[in-house]
């Protein structure tokens, strides 16, 4: 099985996923939509990517101010990982994402990456940054639990 990560923007959801082992993440798709509050084709487009990738955890990107504070975006994380939860049944995790974008626009630069490029799939390599933390946590939790 699989787990699913995903960047939630106001109009872009940045979607990754982990091989079958929860090893790695990689980037599958940006997911756009024309206004904020037009959930309805986002979700179903979520849930067909749960069902192609036969996924058993969703990973949320969590953007809690810097302060440690939660703000609107959080809020609105929260709000969707409910709906998620309500309508798959599957467990979900917020996973704290600052800096997730500042990181991915980092690494498309590092990779000379034309802006427009990088305009493009950026928040489709900030939910693998989402994702890989979040992939790689467990797996150091793992191992404490098994010295």
């Amino acid at each position: 099985m699989r787990i699913i990560g995903l960047d939630y923007g106001s109009t872009t959801v940045g979607v990754a996923i982990s091989d079958e082992l929860g090893i790695t993440a990689q980037g599958i798709e940006v997911i756009r939509r024309d206004k904020e509050g037009k959930m309805r084709p986002t979700i179903r487009r979520i849930e067909e990517l749960i069902e192609e990738y036969q996924v058993d955890t969703i990973v949320i990107g969590y953007p809690k101010n810097m302060n440690n504070t939660v703000g609107e975006r959080a809020i609105k994380s929260e709000e969707l990982a409910h709906s998620l939860h309500k309508r798959t049944g599957l467990p979900v995790e917020l996973w704290d994402e600052r800096l997730t974008t500042v990181a991915a626009h980092k690494a498309m630069i590092e990779g000379n990456m034309r802006r427009e490029d990088r305009a493009k799939i950026v928040d489709k390599i900030a939910a693998v940054f989402i994702l890989q933390g979040y992939l790689d946590h467990k797996a150091n939790q793992t191992d404490k639990d098994g010295e």
